[in-house]
């Protein structure tokens, strides 16, 4: 964390020789289409950069009947149907929505002049590397995880192109942006990054306000004291933790109800655990919330749990403390990093249901630090995650990434034939 304090010291402030740019964002998913975090971090990232005066242009996937082109809070948002929008093949679809955003890409550029690209993991990143070479500007991606550290490493096919195409988008991009140096280690160890080409730019979140009354959308929650999570139900995210800690809990006769928020492709399977031993009375999975009904879920919560085993930075980790409550988080990825223990947070060991419960059993019982952990917590998630001064950070990087590509250019065309030959 103090790297990222030291990297952002000061970085909100526009510098004199400051200047607009036209960017081409790439992403897949883009609000109202949300899959996972991905869309919340391009949104606001791209909603203060247009703050900032830069022209941004947000290609995405189309969803249902969203329009193909719309300004939302000054981002231009132009969406594309895949080429085989309805093969039910993931790796095809893929395939297909980076052909129609390169081809849309190759449309607007007619008429505009983009000065740089941003790429957000390899989903797009062959519409990227091709557009690179097309337009003869750089590059930018921002790797936000890595399908390595979802997995443990690369044990299929399917992990294995994966692993191919992120590979490919790291080595041909001109700049990369991570999230923590958690994820700048794995970028150095897993793909043999250079890093001088590696910017550590954490995620960012706006302040919130609790406007809904938890009792009211849920009611059944009434008088009922809870522990909150909330994440893409899927194994990386830990959620098994938490059924065995309910499990332990139950056995012991410890008086603590769970509450998980999300969705994803093993919510009824952890529903069937629940079921089949005898949780009912401990844990509830209550599926998909909106960001209103998840914030009014943190706020009628005494504290929160984020039991990831992999996590490259946790933006859910800020949800929980900006409206400040104590936040139990896994001592792993880029969450130790936002979370110093005993402080801002609490660690709990990864995978460890008996350091889950001994984390939520000293917070329980101490109320007045319980409270004060949640109060620094929220201070410094307000202070260091804002999105203006994510957005001035990244704003900085890209503009110094446009100008060495223009310094190599130059001294390209200057290079005599015959040097460079040899």
């Amino acid at each position: 964390m103090d790297n990222i304090f030291s990297q952002l010291d000061g970085s909100h402030k526009t510098p004199s020789n400051y200047r607009t740019l036209k960017i081409l964002m790439l992403c897949w998913e883009y609000p109202p289409n949300i899959v996972g975090g991905l869309s919340r971090h391009v949104f606001g990232l791209s909603v203060h950069l247009a703050e900032k005066g830069h022209e941004v242009h947000v290609l995405t996937a189309i969803n249902g009947n969203l329009p193909s082109f719309e300004n939302m809070d000054g981002v231009n948002v132009h969406r594309v149907k895949p080429i085989n929008q309805y093969d039910d093949n993931f790796l095809s679809w893929i395939g297909g929505l980076n052909l129609a955003m390169a081809f849309k890409a190759e449309q607007l550029a007619e008429e505009i002049h983009f000065d740089i690209i941003h790429a957000h993991d390899w989903l797009v990143g062959s519409a990227s590397i091709v557009l690179k070479e097309t337009l003869k500007i750089p590059l930018l991606a921002t790797i936000h995880a890595t399908e390595y550290g979802r997995n443990n490493g690369i044990h299929t096919e399917m992990q294995q192109f994966i692993h191919k195409k992120e590979q490919q988008l790291i080595c041909e991009s001109d700049q990369i942006i991570v999230c923590s140096d958690y994820m700048k280690d794995v970028l150095n160890s897993i793909f043999k990054a250079k890093n001088d080409k590696i910017a550590i730019i954490p995620n960012g979140i706006e302040p919130v306000l609790n406007e809904l009354d938890t009792e009211e959308i849920f009611p059944e929650l009434k008088d009922q004291k809870y522990i909150f999570s909330i994440g893409r139900i899927v194994k990386e995210k830990g959620f098994e933790t938490i059924i065995e800690a309910a499990s332990i809990a139950k056995e012991r006769e410890i008086d603590c109800f769970f509450v998980i928020a999300g969705k994803g492709p093993m919510l009824e399977t952890y529903r069937r655990q629940i079921n089949v031993r005898n949780l009912e009375s401990h844990i509830t999975f209550v599926g998909y919330v909106t960001d209103e009904q998840r914030n009014s879920l943190i706020a009628g919560s005494e504290l929160a749990v984020i039991p990831s085993l992999y996590e490259p930075f946790g933006i859910v980790v800020l949800e929980t403390m900006i409206l400040g409550k104590p936040t139990i988080v896994s001592n792993t990825g880029g969450m130790k990093g936002i979370v110093k223990h005993l402080h801002t947070g609490l660690l709990m060991t990864p995978g460890d249901a008996e350091s889950m419960l001994e984390q939520i059993d000293f917070l329980i019982n101490h109320p007045l630090k319980a409270e004060e952990i949640g109060k620094k917590g929220r201070q410094i998630v307000t202070i260091l995650y804002g999105w203006k001064r994510i957005a001035s950070e990244t704003s900085r990087v890209m503009e110094d990434t446009v100008l060495n590509k223009r310094v190599h250019t130059d001294a390209q065309k200057e290079t005599p034939n015959n040097l460079k030959k040899v």
